[in-house]
């Protein structure tokens, strides 16, 4: 029975690394380091500064006439490339526009607002009489959608988004698809008319809350996309901020002989699903309640489960880029919203990398007859409820001191703005990552007691009560196990028949 059983998981310890094989080489051929450097020189592009004037970079975008510098600068001298290095024109196909001379830009740019109304927000009675206009912060409810300005183009009138186009979360609030939105031109110099002409009849208002701007490109050397959205959000409180997102992405998925090996590899995959789904469902069929008594099995289910919807994302994705491409390029003078698409193969590659991290866990399961791997898995599970009760404690003390942080140092240091971001500077902390100046210099008194305080009950304190539960609960393990005959001299006469 013994032998039979180490017989039973070997064989399907061999069938799993097969299927962690071919799971490995689907997921790792969907990605390469090509993406890094093409976001890396498209960052370099848009987003540093200029040599020439250090405030046109989009990053040190602080206000609404930074952006205009930043459009009418960098950012049309990295959309239009018409000469070379020694400025002699080059011979554009259609007057298409290939940035860094390698990457093809895809239709033109699109430049996108959202505004609220006025008097969206209460005014205190004592200064009503001072202040007649009032702009809230973002909210859809409170979303402007008049028409304004001279009404006679698109960038004047609210445009409603298609229900498709996912929404936008920034750093001040949930962004609609919709807005006021136009194109550039084709040409540099139309482009570089139209821009003046909206900054002279103030296309931004005070209601402006986010401007987004969006192009997309396309290198045919290396087969990827590059999506491009530069966010700039006008806060309720003045200035600006900005944030941006770059995808390289591969839309075009079967073009080489290896894409071609990556499809059979995705075919083998689907099949290894069913084969486990068919395991799964006679295992349930047989254990009944039983089943869900072990966290292996439920660990099979969420694997299965991933498994599923990653499958189902790629094969929506793949009818999705057939049935649009050739829509979205027909125009060469309209934006083409490949950020649809960027935004389900990035959702997609998210899900394969949860896939596979799930996937690599299970291999415990497999390697659970090895006298290490069992103390380890012993000494886990004997000591889960000390854990549990030290867990309690260690995050009463340590959201404590979070709230004490948010309170006295959220107003002047960054990295205790919001109760989040105290939870992530606090391990941080514990982890050796600090700034004490900045805490000091925010309060001198509370600085430093706050500091010095967390640090010696977490750090010197708490976790060295957690490493006292491991150790203790794991010579207890190690005590029992050397009384149990070792099962791996069987494993070894299993090898040598």
């Amino acid at each position: 029975s013994r032998e039979l059983e180490l017989k039973t998981a070997l064989r399907e310890l061999v069938i799993y690394i097969v299927f962690l094989t071919d799971l490995c080489i689907l997921t790792f051929g969907m990605v390469s380091t090509d993406m890094y450097y093409l976001n890396k020189v498209m960052a370099h592009l848009f987003l540093e500064p200029s040599s020439e004037d250090d405030r046109r970079g989009f990053r040190s975008i602080g206000s609404r006439a930074d952006f205009w510098r930043f459009a009418e600068g960098p950012l049309l001298d990295g959309l239009y490339w018409d000469k070379w290095y020694n400025n002699t024109t080059l011979t554009l196909q259609n007057n298409n526009s290939h940035i860094y001379y390698e990457n093809l830009l895809l239709g033109v740019a699109q430049i996108r607002q959202l505004k609220v109304r006025n008097n969206t927000c209460s005014i205190y009675p004592y200064f009503r009489t001072f202040l007649e206009d009032c702009y809230s912060e973002y909210r859809y409810r409170a979303e402007d959608r008049s028409d304004f300005g001279p009404r006679n183009e698109s960038e004047w009138k609210y445009s409603s988004a298609s229900s498709l186009s996912p929404w936008y979360w920034g750093s001040m609030g949930l962004y609609s698809s919709g807005g006021y939105m136009f194109t550039l031109p084709k040409s540099k110099q139309e482009s570089m008319e139209k821009l003046v002409f909206l900054r002279e009849n103030s296309w931004l208002t005070r209601g402006t809350r986010v401007v987004f701007t969006d192009f997309s490109t396309y290198n045919a050397n290396i087969n990827l996309f590059c999506i491009v959205r530069l966010v700039v959000e006008f806060p309720a409180t003045g200035g600006a901020l900005t944030s941006s997102h770059i995808y390289s992405v591969k839309l075009l998925r079967y073009v080489t002989y290896y894409d071609y090996f990556l499809a059979s590899c995705e075919i083998a995959f689907c099949l290894f699903i069913i084969a486990f789904i068919i395991q799964e469902a006679i295992k349930i069929g047989k254990l009944k309640k039983e089943y869900f008594t072990s966290a292996w099995n439920w660990l099979d289910l969420l694997l299965l489960l991933v498994s599923i919807l990653a499958i189902a994302f790629n094969i929506y994705r793949t009818v999705e880029v057939s049935l649009l491409m050739e829509e979205l390029l027909s125009d060469a003078h309209i934006y083409p919203d490949f950020y649809f698409l960027a935004f389900w193969q990035v959702l997609y590659n998210n899900m394969i990398a949860v896939n596979i991290f799930f996937a690599w866990i299970k291999i415990f399961k497999y390697v659970s007859f090895n006298k290490t791997m069992t103390q380890l898995s012993s000494t886990l599970s004997r000591c889960a409820k000390d854990i549990i009760g030290f867990a309690i404690m260690f995050f009463i003390i340590f959201f404590a001191y979070a709230q004490l942080g948010y309170l006295v140092f959220g107003s002047q240091v960054e990295e205790f703005s919001s109760f989040q971001n105290c939870i992530f500077t606090q391990f941080r902390i514990v982890l050796g990552d600090f700034d004490f100046e900045t805490v000091e210099a925010a309060n001198r008194i509370l600085g430093p007691i706050y500091f010095i305080t967390f640090v010696f009950f977490v750090f010197f304190i708490l976790l060295n009560m957690f490493l006292a539960i491991i150790n203790d609960t794991y010579s207890e393990v190690k005590a029992d196990f050397e009384v149990i005959p070792s099962q791996e001299l069987q494993i070894r006469d299993l090898f040598r028949q």
